[in-house]
């Protein structure tokens, strides 16, 4: 059974940094597209950044040039880093991990507050 579990969030005020981990069991993550999103209150949960097999990324406009995500295949981790923090980054962030037979598996989040 795959089992991906998310680290690293908190409070913070705006400008600042946190980096957020997924752990993943059950399973190699080398192979497979990894993601996280996010879920802000009353809002969809919505794409942050995806790193594909060959840690080719991809980003939303919104966190683009501020978040930077990356792999470890030998650890099973996917990492976020997130710079210069706004409060509209305020959110609960989940690790994502897609088959190629388009099952997905989720983490159970981790929240982000964006404060002063």
């Amino acid at each position: 059974q795959v089992q991906l579990v998310e680290s690293g969030g908190g409070l913070v005020q705006p400008g600042g940094s946190l980096r957020l981990s997924c752990a993943v069991s059950g399973g190699a993550i080398s192979p497979y597209v990894m993601g996280w999103y996010r879920q802000a209150p009353g809002k969809q949960r919505e794409l942050v950044a995806t790193i594909s097999s060959d840690r080719s990324k991809k980003y939303a406009d919104s966190v683009k040039g501020r978040f930077t995500i990356s792999r470890d295949n030998a650890k099973n981790t996917v990492d976020l880093q997130l710079n210069s923090l706004k409060p509209e980054d305020t959110a609960v962030y989940y690790c994502n991990l897609k088959r190629f037979n388009g099952n997905q598996y989720w983490g159970r989040g981790t929240q982000v507050t964006v404060s002063s």
